[in-house]
């Protein structure tokens, strides 16, 4: 092949990728739907399979989680579509997100990164013990669905 046949077919995909990225992008109207596009507000985002029972520091936890989290991250951390993500999901697997990150979460607020929900606030009225508490639940959930 020479040169300009070479130099040709290159520009030909290069307008296709142009084209599809146009035509098919989220600007375009013409991509498919994120769930949070198709999904009623409010639902939960994932299925959240519940543990038989709890270890007593979970109990506690669960109990600070319904009273902090769970207006927005969903009863069983299952997240809520609009509002925040699910924290029984593998973004949130200990290798990934370790429990300190949950400890600054609660202390300083999170900026968006994985997710399109928008920047987490700080949340105020936790101690320390009371995140570890909520960790701890969260993790035996994360467990229960296969995500250690």
């Amino acid at each position: 092949m020479n040169n300009r046949n070479f130099l040709a077919g290159a520009v030909v995909a290069a307008a296709a990728v142009i084209f599809t990225v146009v035509n098919i992008g989220p600007e375009s109207g013409n991509a498919p739907p994120s769930s949070q596009e198709t999904a009623e507000a409010g639902a939960p985002i994932v299925a959240v399979k519940v543990p038989d029972d709890f270890t007593s520091a979970a109990r506690f936890g669960q109990n600070a989680f319904n009273s902090k989290c769970a207006a927005c991250h969903g009863e069983n951390a299952a997240g809520q579509e609009g509002t925040a993500p699910p924290l029984v999901h593998k973004i949130y697997e200990p290798s990934h997100h370790g429990d300190e990150a949950f400890q600054r979460a609660v202390k300083n607020g999170v900026r968006a990164h994985h997710w399109k929900f928008g920047n987490m606030p700080p949340v105020d009225g936790l101690t320390r013990g009371d995140v570890k508490g909520i960790v701890t639940y969260i993790r035996e959930l994360q467990r229960e669905n296969g995500i250690n």
